[in-house]
């Protein structure tokens, strides 16, 4: 920004003329303007011969965000130290570093702040046909020139302006521009609030609800401009009563058939290749009585992939859920729920497609009176990777969609580094394509809004992909 080249142009004119931190005065026209000293300093048109830390410079454009006035001189006093102190920022007991690293820390939380509470609301329409929005939003630093681009990345397709008391954002055809402080906007109701609002009180779990750590997460401060924000005081005074009557409600009861599985006895699985099922009739069948590793012993059932003997597509996703465990069908909780959704939209028929599971027990851990989802081992995984290959092998999909770590570690072998792999095209072993993604449980865990639709946008991208490989699984 114009206000940290200022200040960089100013601490190397003192560096170049010997100017001890003590004898500068750090003054601003306005907290948000050009910085300029008092007097004119010596030296400026000379170099500075001392190399400067990478890590100090990126401290410097957060630290010089932040609204404390007395962050000028401390920069530059912890500048004028590194002349001769290289570790220094090492140092974290340091005061002036320690203060820095404050600074650092309290900038970067607001610039996510930002991005998480900004509500955006739709205005009349541009000339051009382009969709306008605008929005309110109150920092505590002056971060809006630093947070901006994420925006103009993330809404590249409309025009929008987002007003705070400092300085305004104008992001119009395609270009990000900045204004000075305007008043507070009028702005008018947005039908999409409804739909978020209902949203957002279907995901509120009173059984978690601990107020001081949302408070933290979400400080009152932005409440006034969060549409959100209004269902929040009577969720919070239903939460207890909400929680006994889950708590009287208990477990749903198992399916009789589910019972009756549990309780005979197991028969061990044949392990040879000319004793593996020949239908997916048959593995079904073998599968309800799989013992292969100790997940069926607190499992209510083996649930099994379902869809057509002949999917060109095969989806894997990680292990049944709780909802799934007691229906016996994946993929019919809130994430499959999710997932079938986004797949409608990227015009992909689920009833076209295969779905299941690398693991076909359900694995938990009891907390009170519910069961919450724990990860499956290495070990977990491989002996299910038995099941998987009969699927697969009956089935010959012409590409497997990897759900997730889980499942890219069942298809492929590797499981790490499942961001940087996901829409990106591997192979199994004998050479079937494999469409690496994420599993869609993971956008229902995301706390930032913005973050989650980015993802949620990313992912019907790549499941738009399988038709390109497969169109015949397109929906009618």
């Amino acid at each position: 920004s114009d206000t940290y080249a200022a200040w960089r142009a100013a601490a190397r004119a003192g560096l170049a003329g010997g100017i001890p931190p003590d004898q500068i005065f750090w003054t601003t026209a306005n907290d948000n303007s050009a910085l300029f000293a008092e007097t004119e300093m010596p030296g400026l048109e000379q170099k500075v011969s001392a190399a400067v830390p990478q890590a100090f410079l990126d401290l410097c454009e957060l630290a010089i965000c932040h609204r404390d006035p007395g962050r000028f001189a401390l920069l530059y006093t912890v500048l004028w130290r590194l002349r001769g102190q290289r570790a220094l920022l090492a140092d974290e007991s340091d005061a002036d570093v320690a203060a820095l690293m404050a600074m650092r820390k309290s900038v970067s939380r607001d610039c996510h702040k930002m991005k998480a509470f900004v509500r955006f609301r739709e205005g009349d329409a541009a000339p051009d046909g382009r969709r306008r929005f605008a929005a309110w939003f109150e920092p505590d630093h002056f971060i809006v020139e630093r947070t901006a681009p994420f925006f103009a990345r993330r809404f590249a397709d409309m025009d929008w302006l987002i007003a705070t008391p400092d300085l305004v954002a104008r992001f119009d055809s395609g270009v990000l521009a900045f204004e000075g402080a305007m008043a507070r906007p009028a702005l008018a109701p947005d039908q999409t609030e409804d739909l978020w609002r209902t949203y957002f009180a279907s995901i509120f779990n009173p059984a978690r609800l601990k107020v001081k750590a949302m408070q933290a997460e979400m400080p009152k401060k932005y409440w006034r401009n969060l549409p959100e924000a209004a269902l929040i005081p009577d969720l919070i005074a239903r939460a207890e009563s909400r929680v006994e009557m889950m708590e009287k409600a208990g477990f749903a009861t198992p399916p009789r058939r589910a019972e009756k599985s549990r309780s005979s006895k197991p028969a061990e699985l044949p392990l040879l290749d000319s004793e593996s099922p020949r239908s997916l009739r048959e593995a079904l069948a073998q599968a309800a009585s799989c013992t292969r590793c100790p997940l069926y012993r607190n499992a209510t059932q083996t649930v099994f992939g379902e869809g057509p003997d002949d999917a060109p597509v095969m989806f894997v996703g990680e292990q049944p859920g709780d909802k799934e465990d007691l229906a016996g069908r994946p993929f019919v909780g809130p994430a499959g729920q999710l997932f079938e959704r986004l797949l409608a939209e990227a015009g992909v028929a689920r009833d076209k497609c295969y779905v299941t599971n690398a693991v076909k027990h359900f694995k938990h851990e009891p907390r009170g009176k519910f069961r919450l989802h724990k990860r499956p081992d290495a070990g977990e995984v491989q002996a299910c990777r038995w099941w998987l290959k009969q699927e697969k092998e009956l089935i010959r999909p012409r590409l497997i969609v990897a759900l997730g770590a889980t499942a890219a570690q069942a298809v492929t072998g590797k499981g790490d580094q499942i961001m940087r792999r996901r829409g990106s095209f591997e192979k199994t072993a004998d050479g079937t394509p494999v469409l690496m993604s994420i599993h869609p449980s993971s956008l229902l865990r995301q706390p930032d809004r913005a973050e989650a639709e980015r993802s949620m946008s990313q992912f019907r991208d790549e499941l738009r992909q399988i038709l390109a490989v497969v169109p015949e699984v397109a929906r009618s």
